[in-house]
């Protein structure tokens, strides 16, 4: 018979002990699931040295154990079996520190009794309730050792581990109650007859029962009765659980602790847990995120009280660290066709007490440039970018932040000159963890040049994205997707012309195996434009392909029609043979990304799109890029270089083009 008492459970603490008996045995043993587990599952510590000081590591064990005794060690599974041999070995600190001595006779002992519980543990893992693990040292048993006990440490100490891991269970009757709603049922929890009784798996279905029933506003459910029974006449293990999941527990009020320029009122509000509400686990959490997404706090814990309040609520505990809200940065970039630039930002992301943030920043590029490209054109001096964006959360309630932004540039891509300044306000709003929608109006002057001459615009619109965030992760996906919708009104004033802007862009990700070794990234883009003839739209409202974020291989903006490869009177000989733009779009990306080490990705890739100056794309005009790419994996994202080759290159595109930055292309 096994018999434990259950440890008290807590809603912080979701695994505990389960009691176990057996039946049909006349030995009485005690034992603890959870208890085994851990202890199966814990690694050895360590420690390094440097400077003459001991840290945590891995360190030669026999220079710093007193009185270091060696010993060998084998280990037999009787009947044989060598899956279960290849588990109790992994299990086994004996076998695992072999090659480590051990501090005299005493830390020998020790260390064969802790690892007695750790095989037993791991015989119930692999659903073995009648196994007998028996350690020898110097062939006698150590459950009749004296604690005191010593051995011959002339020589390496014989271990022996024997194992008789008996019958395989399943499992027989499971019953799980309550005393009012919600219903539990085996069945959904895969808890039926004849299932698998292995102990991790009974541990996982009743920690996710707990949260089940936590998660419909009842955080203090309490056992009525646990019981676990081994019936070794019918090789089942029994499962009785019986609980009082409560009532649901409204939400209180909330208290915050830890701010001092932040205003607590505003951080009570940012939360988005209205008192009266009830108690929900993932209200926590999404709290949690919406004010680390804030960008003021360096750590931020959002928690329920471990009790109710006279009036029954529920409190909500918020703990937060403020981080410096003045910031400066500074960067610097390098391309073999736009030449050098640098940048720089000054940012302070807590204004008035609510996390408004106001962001300075400016960068200088294209230095240099004429003298590095031979694909590109003639460029007149450098490109610039002067901008202020302001920020205040909370505008729309907690899900939402007002963007209101002021922009001064001057740009030479391949396609055109451009001298802009631009006004934007709007909101993003968060409609949950995975859609988004952002909306504003931006109204901007701009003069452009191109081929034709130049001409001037005064363009008023109103962009509105949607986004469906479905990925894993946003710098390095491994399965999921990603849905983009963008559609754009807009009027110039300057020549009376109205047009639509639509474009759509999906992605999606497949892992081909469980350590996320081989993953299969796709990617494709579709837009177009209604409303004006090209010639009327500004050329940096078209459609342009090619370049990293496009088309891999080609210079940014060289896929699509051109302009003449001369210069007639009246036209600029600075733009000849030069891209037009387009009036639809259509790229496709497919790539491979294969892990060769556990940070380092080979990434093989084809892409391919076409910019037609009609409203469909045009297939006839497709143009192939392909490459391969290296990622090197940080905790901040991907380190990503590509290099690409046009598959069809044209008049203004090298032999091949190279790729950097951070995250993964796509």
């Amino acid at each position: 018979m096994i018999s434990v008492r259950p440890l008290q459970r807590n809603k912080a603490d979701r695994i505990d002990t389960v009691p176990l008996h057996r039946k049909g045995f006349a030995r009485t043993f005690t034992a603890s699931i959870v208890c085994a587990c851990l202890l199966a599952s814990a690694p050895a510590a360590g420690a390094f040295e440097l400077f003459g000081f001991k840290f945590f590591g891995r360190y030669d064990e026999a220079d710093t154990v007193i009185d270091p005794v060696n010993y060998s060690v084998t280990l037999t599974v009787s009947p044989a079996d060598d899956d279960l041999e290849k588990a109790l070995n992994a299990a086994s600190t004996l076998v695992a520190d072999a090659e480590k001595p051990v501090s005299g006779s005493l830390g020998l002992l020790a260390k064969a009794r802790n690892d007695r519980r750790r095989l037993v543990a791991a015989l119930y893992e692999q659903s073995r309730y009648d196994g007998l693990v028996t350690i020898t040292i110097e062939g006698q048993n150590i459950a009749g050792m004296a604690p005191d006990a010593s051995f011959d440490t002339s020589r390496p100490v014989p271990v022996a581990i024997t194992v008789q891991p008996g019958q395989l269970y399943k499992m027989g009757t499971v019953r799980l109650t309550t005393d009012g709603p919600p219903p539990l049922s085996a069945e959904e929890y895969e808890l039926t007859p004849g299932s698998s009784a292995d102990s991790v798996r009974l541990l996982k279905a009743e920690n996710q029962i707990y949260l089940d029933v936590e998660n419909t506003g009842r955080p203090f459910a309490a056992i009525l009765h646990r019981d676990v029974v081994a019936d070794s006449a019918r090789g089942t293990l029994d499962y009785d659980l019986s609980l009082s999941p409560g009532s649901p527990v409204p939400f209180g009020r909330t208290v915050v602790t830890g701010a001092n320029a932040v205003r607590p009122g505003f951080i009570a509000y940012m939360t988005g847990i209205k008192p009266g509400t009830i108690y929900s686990r993932e209200e926590l959490q999404q709290a949690r995120d919406r004010l680390n997404a804030l960008n003021v706090f360096s750590s931020v814990t959002v928690k329920a009280a471990d009790g109710q309040e006279p009036d029954g609520t529920l409190p909500v505990l918020v703990e937060v660290s403020e981080r410096p809200f003045r910031v400066i940065g500074a960067g610097a970039t390098f391309s073999n066709t736009d030449g050098a630039g640098v940048n720089g930002y000054w940012q302070h992301r807590n204004l008035f007490g609510g996390a408004e943030s106001i962001r300075l920043e400016g960068s200088v590029t294209r230095i240099g440039a004429n003298e590095l490209s031979s694909s590109g054109r003639e460029v007149d001096g450098v490109d610039y970018k002067v901008g202020a964006e302001f920020r205040k959360p909370g505008v729309l309630g907690p899900d939402s932040v007002y963007i209101g932004s002021l922009t001064t540039l001057r740009e030479q891509p391949l396609a055109y000159n451009r001298e802009s300044i631009a006004g934007f306000s709007g909101v993003e709003y968060k409609i949950d963890k995975r859609q988004t929608v952002h909306a504003g109006v931006l109204l901007e002057y701009e003069e452009i040049e191109d081929y034709l001459g130049k001409r001037d615009f005064l363009i008023g619109s109103i962009p509105v994205t949607y986004t469906f965030d479905a990925r894993d992760d946003a710098l390095n996906p491994t399965e999921g997707y990603l849905l983009k919708v963008m559609g754009e009104p807009s009027y110039d004033a300057e020549g009376s012309v109205a047009f639509f802007k639509a474009r759509g862009d999906a992605s999606a990700y497949l892992s081909l195996d469980e350590n996320d070794r081989f993953i299969v990234a796709g990617r494709v883009a579709y837009g177009t434009m209604a409303g004006a003839d090209l010639a009327d739209i500004p050329n940096d409202r078209r459609f342009y392909a090619g370049g990293g974020g496009s088309v891999r291989g080609y210079v940014y903006q060289s896929i699509g029609p051109y302009y003449p490869d001369f210069a007639p009177p009246g036209t600029n000989p600075n733009f000849v043979d030069t891209p037009i733009g387009g009036l639809s779009l259509f790229e496709a990306s497919l790539e491979m990304r294969i892990g060769i080490t556990e940070s380092i990705q080979i990434v093989p890739f084809i892409d391919g799109g076409t910019v037609s100056d009609d409203l469909f794309p045009d297939f006839g005009e497709f143009k192939l890029g392909a490459g391969v790419g290296a990622r090197y994996l940080t905790g901040f994202g991907p380190i990503r270089i590509d290099v690409g080759i046009p598959l069809d290159p044209g008049p203004r595109d090298g032999s091949f083009q190279i790729y950097a930055g951070i995250g993964q292309a796509f």
